[in-house]
């Protein structure tokens, strides 16, 4: 095997990222451009059961551009070097999802207009539906080039111990684990089997477990030839 191999994206995990960004990006304005209807058109006391409405249809909006989102990030990480790109990537549907609700909360709970009913049921909703933005905007355990690199070489390691040296696996098109034997039962006379390296697996299909019975056939294989 080569010596330790760094993570790089493939063309399609790039191609298809820019995608999930880009719809995720139009989510994100179309949210933000229904908190601006919002605020010119529904903050009112007659108008409260819109507003509740329009703040539910940011929500979905919001959520949708953050899942999104974070899609697109494991398909193509940020490297941790650039701190602040990093972060910024990462965390960006937690801002967008703060952008969204943020203007409209502090409109509502500062118009002099609205009874306080309106206030406390409007503004309650708006708060925990910025909350709850926020939250699936957060990526707690982001993605990187460096720990993609670093698990790619583990994995590799691995197969040094269990596979004699043969940087070679297989997976499927609808699979989430690579094989070791291209007539493993999960995969034997399925289309769509690809194969490469390890690290192939990773940058094609975003693939970074093992097949379990592969793992046992092979460690079974090597007690029998030592």
């Amino acid at each position: 095997m080569s010596d330790e191999k760094v993570f790089v994206a493939s063309p399609e995990a790039k191609s298809k990222a820019k995608t999930f960004r880009i719809i995720a990006f139009i989510a994100w304005l179309l949210a933000i451009g229904g908190q601006i209807y919002a605020i010119f058109n529904l903050i009112g006391n007659d108008t409260m059961t819109w507003l509740i409405v329009a703040i539910v249809v940011i929500l979905i909006l919001a959520i949708t551009g953050n899942l999104l989102w974070k899609k697109a990030n494991r398909l193509d990480p940020a490297s941790e070097k650039n701190k602040t790109k990093f972060f910024i990537q990462n965390q960006l549907g937690a801002i967008m999802s703060v952008l969204a609700f943020l203007p409209l909360v502090i409109l509502i709970f500062t118009n002099k207009d609205l009874d306080g009913k309106t206030k406390g049921i409007a503004g309650t909703v708006a708060v925990v539906a910025m909350l709850i933005a926020g939250v699936t905007g957060v990526d707690f355990n982001p993605p990187s080039i460096e720990q993609y690199t670093e698990e790619i070489n583990q994995q590799t390691e691995v197969l040094k111990e269990i596979n004699l040296d043969n940087d070679n696996v297989y997976w499927a098109r609808a699979g989430n684990r690579y094989h070791v034997y291209e007539d493993c039962q999960y995969i034997a006379n399925r289309a769509g089997v690809s194969n490469g390296s390890v690290k192939e697996s990773w940058e094609k299909k975003g693939i970074s477990t093992l097949c379990k019975v592969c793992e046992k056939k092979a460690r079974k294989a090597n007690t029998l030839t030592e």
